[in-house]
């Protein structure tokens, strides 16, 4: 078709929005990625910290059911103690990564409503394209035939004037 489209320019700016888009969602879920390891990594120290925990309650207990003298009790519960504190941080901090966590999976999710704003604003250039397309189409069409019924009148004319 001879004309340009008039809106190609915008087109190209969508289409470039677009692939900025996928860009930063793409970006958005290796973030996401890596802080759902990282709380893994903590949790998993956590449950370390809980299963020494369970150990040395079990180990306290055994050692109650043997008599075990006061000092080593007094020991065994100050040890529980230094190691119920270690627990406490150790849950703080997964708690703080599950809010790192949901922070990533809320930037995921705008750069994915993003993403969709930006794809439909492509379809609806991309249908107006068509429209346009099809619209110059019909115009080109009635112009040619426009042209061949003048051609063909023209014709017509000159041999009623002259036939031979």
């Amino acid at each position: 078709m001879s004309s340009k489209y008039p809106l190609e320019q915008l087109k190209q700016i969508k289409d470039k929005r677009l692939q900025e888009a996928e860009k930063i969602l793409k970006e958005k879920k290796e973030l996401l990625a890596k802080e759902v390891e990282k709380l893994r990594v903590v949790e998993k120290e956590r449950d370390e910290v809980l299963d020494h925990r369970i150990a040395k309650l079990t180990q306290l207990r055994a050692g109650l059911d043997e008599g075990i003298n006061t000092d080593k009790i007094q020991q065994m519960k100050y040890y529980l103690k230094i190691v119920e504190e270690k627990l406490k941080v150790k849950e703080v901090k997964v708690q703080e990564q599950q809010k790192h966590v949901q922070a990533a999976e809320a930037k995921v999710e705008e750069a994915r409503k993003e993403l969709v704003k930006k794809q439909r604003d492509v379809e609806k250039l991309d249908i107006h394209r068509k429209e346009w397309d099809k619209e110059l189409k019909h115009t080109l069409e009635q112009k040619e035939n426009l042209e061949g019924d003048e051609m063909g009148a023209s014709i017509h004319q000159r041999k009623k004037k002259n036939p031979f």
